[in-house]
């Protein structure tokens, strides 16, 4: 017997990687996309799906949109699942057979690649373990703008055995427009909050790349640990660049 469970997805012209995403959701009775201005093939990717239904918002912040998905959907159980991320058959199983218990929430090993490599190393890349699977009535996603993640306090968190493939940057391209867009969302997420200058942003940059570089071993990854580390270290300078730049003109 099938778990009755939804699937939340967002999307924003993601048509490189939605249809294996789909593919790997087939199990699943109900599929709500969330899009916020796809103008690629993203629609008509999902459109081809007879289980997937498709609602538009505008983008007021990660985990309000992950909220408002919840909202649209029929199902108790939600299983929120990023548009470049992939079930493998043993992990759309498990889940399916799960006894789901509403007092818990369910995470998911996330395995990271990039440049076709499985990335072990560095840090948000590994380990990686998230929680994705929960009861609609018994928790929902923080109001966080960026770095969102679903609210566990009073609950057992469950850890299933299988895993979910991402590939979260295809391009280099994709590294700076992420960094662009999250670093923007960290300083609006933080105007006020948080107190932050041209010194402090210099202290997290290279506070960053001694972290991932070395101590989350990327220099034990080659070309992409360099790369990744680099790119942490990139976003973190930036988004307190940004942040002390925003407080400024409070």
């Amino acid at each position: 017997m099938q778990n009755k469970i939804a699937v939340t997805i967002l999307t924003k012209n993601c048509g490189d990687t939605l249809l294996a995403t789909l593919q790997s959701l087939e199990a699943f009775r109900e599929i709500i996309i969330l899009d916020t201005g796809s103008v690629d093939d993203t629609l008509e990717i999902a459109g081809e799906f007879p289980h997937v239904k498709i609602y538009h918002a505008e983008f007021k912040g990660f985990g309000p949109l992950h909220n408002e998905a919840t909202s649209l959907a029929s199902m108790e159980w939600i299983l929120s699942i990023d548009s470049d991320e992939i079930l493998s058959p043993e992990l759309a199983q498990e889940i399916q057979e799960l006894q789901l218990d509403p007092a818990c929430v369910y995470s998911i090993q996330r395995d990271n690649y990039f440049n076709g490599k499985r990335i072990r190393c560095c840090a948000g890349w590994y380990p990686d373990r998230v929680v994705r699977l929960y009861h609609r009535r018994k928790t929902k996603f923080s109001n966080d703008a960026v770095h969102e993640k679903i609210l566990r306090e009073g609950l057992q968190e469950i850890p299933l055995k299988h895993t979910l493939k991402h590939t979260p940057y295809r391009s280099i391209s994709d590294f700076l427009e992420k960094m662009q867009k999250y670093s923007t969302l960290f300083a609006e997420q933080n105007r006020g909050k948080k107190k932050s200058s041209f010194g402090k942003a210099v202290f997290h940059g290279l506070g960053a790349f001694f972290k991932n570089y070395f101590i989350k071993l990327g220099i034990m990854g080659g070309k992409e640990g360099f790369i990744i580390s680099l790119y942490n270290s990139q976003t973190a300078f930036y988004k307190y660049l940004k942040l002390a730049e925003l407080n400024k003109n409070l």
